[in-house]
């Protein structure tokens, strides 16, 4: 690799903005993001997946006759 082209890495902060602050490294300095691992509603189970309309059944129904020919 070649010398002095690269960015200095060094320890930074990630705050997010339901106060988590995660200690890393980077090339940038104190970064702020919106969403974390610890307010996601994926990781916090939240989640919630609604197909009140039925969209699924929709599209395969819509789409059936084409997995046919």
């Amino acid at each position: 690799m070649k010398e002095k082209i690269h960015p200095k890495y060094k320890k930074t902060t990630i705050n997010c903005a339901c106060g988590n602050v995660i200690e890393t490294a980077s090339t940038e300095e104190g970064m702020k993001v919106e969403i974390c691992n610890n307010c996601h509603p994926f990781f916090t189970g939240t989640q919630k997946i609604m197909d009140t309309e039925g969209r699924i059944e929709r599209f395969k129904k819509r789409y059936a006759d084409v997995k046919k020919k």
